[in-house]
């Protein structure tokens, strides 16, 4: 999400300035410090998934809304939608100072926005950053640098992986607890801000705020695509967190904060450990045909078990940490093609062969023998058995 930087001398002067200046209005006007105090009706916030510390609970001012960021939301969209002009965002942002970071808001999170404002900002372009486009940055050492991401949160709770141990002995070594039960007995499905109870507790040393990545199997015995009889192993796919509300000797209730697909009885769950967001960085070397490496991996799996893959979407190949590949590491996607050279009477024409560029895949997870990545960018559908390559 790219936005300008802040400008905070307007507001400090302004802060300054209001401690006297509410001094002598309220005695002027008697009423007007109780009603400045007087609190609004609480809004209860939602438990999810963000990098922030947002309120739990808001209080609304008069003549202000809420909005709970939608995946997809940046401070500069909503400015334009709100405020009637997208260079206003530093007005949303001055009134939710939780948020650290301007350029990064996450679903759910919840925004006071004071519609007043829309009037004051309304079609003008403030002198600070007339000559700023919302893809563009300061020049100023000060300013917020962000790269783009290549693999975020969102993506991280997404994650597939392949266990070639298989899934029992996979959670039974990691000591995986289990979804025992959820608060609701009528509901199979879950989502966000519902809980659930654990398997393990006191005794087993979780402790409240504890957090645990939420585990799905997917696929039990995946073949290789290519390769006759080529066992890889079982899929397991991360589908959300949970966070430790409250501990018996031998069980736990959880709030699931956020998932990205359904929660149900019998998920397995592992310690939760704060992934790292890994900047974008394409590559430029592309020629056609790609150049493929002795060392060459193949796709063996797309999420969902989808027959045809694109950006964003993740990948599982079969090459991984033992053939020396890095968290980070950006590989090409190509497609094999053969065509024929000799003549169209012949039965069997001699055949040439050769490769075309698919996409970029970006390495997230290695595991010893197969990596997990995430499509950056694509020109074409990628499917299982295609080529990637260093």
């Amino acid at each position: 999400m790219h936005q300008p930087t802040r400008l905070h001398a307007g507001r400090m002067r302004t802060l300054a300035l209001a401690p006297s200046l509410l001094a002598v209005l309220a005695l002027a006007l008697p009423g007007l410090q109780a009603q400045e105090t007087a609190p609004a009706d609480a809004v209860k916030v939602e438990a999810h998934a963000s990098k922030w510390e947002y309120p739990k609970e808001l209080r609304v001012p008069d003549g202000s809304k809420t909005h709970l960021v939608q995946k997809g939301d940046t401070l500069w969209d909503l400015a334009a939608k709100e405020l009637g002009n997208p260079y206003a965002w530093p007005q949303i942002w001055e009134l939710n100072q939780w948020i650290k970071d301007p350029h990064w808001i996450y679903p759910g999170d919840p925004l006071i926005i004071d519609l007043a404002r829309a009037v004051a900002t309304a079609d003008t372009v403030p002198e600070a950053v007339a000559n700023l486009l919302p893809d563009q940055r300061r020049a100023d050492p000060g300013a917020v640098r962000r790269s783009e991401l290549g693999f975020s949160f969102q993506d991280f709770i997404q994650l597939p992986f392949i266990v070639p141990e298989g899934v029992e002995a996979h959670f039974k070594g990691n000591g995986a607890f289990t979804i025992t039960g959820n608060k609701r007995e009528d509901r199979q499905f879950l989502g966000d801000g519902e809980n659930v109870y654990l398997n393990g507790g006191a005794n087993q040393g979780v402790k409240v705020g504890d957090r645990f990545l939420i585990l799905k199997t997917v696929v039990r015995r995946l073949m290789h695509p290519t390769i006759a009889k080529k066992k890889l192993g079982d899929v397991v796919q991360q589908v959300g967190v949970v966070r430790v509300l409250s501990t018996q000797p031998n069980g736990s209730v959880a709030v699931i904060e956020r998932c990205l697909d359904s929660v149900e009885v019998g998920d397995h769950l592992e310690k939760f450990v704060e992934p790292a967001n890994i900047p974008s960085q394409l590559r430029t070397d592309i020629t056609e045909p790609v150049k493929i490496a002795s060392d060459a991996g193949m796709v063996v799996y797309t999420r969902d078990s989808k027959y045809l893959t694109s950006g964003g979407d993740m990948i599982i190949i079969d090459k991984g940490a033992n053939d020396g590949l890095k968290v980070g590491d950006v590989l090409l996607a190509a497609r094999a093609r053969s065509f024929s050279v000799g003549s169209d009477n012949q039965k069997k024409p001699p055949m040439e062969s050769t490769s075309y560029y698919l996409g970029q895949a970006l390495v997230v997870r290695t595991d010893s023998q197969t990596a997990t990545c995430r499509v950056l960018r694509s020109v074409e559908e990628l499917q299982s058995g295609d080529t990637v390559t260093r």
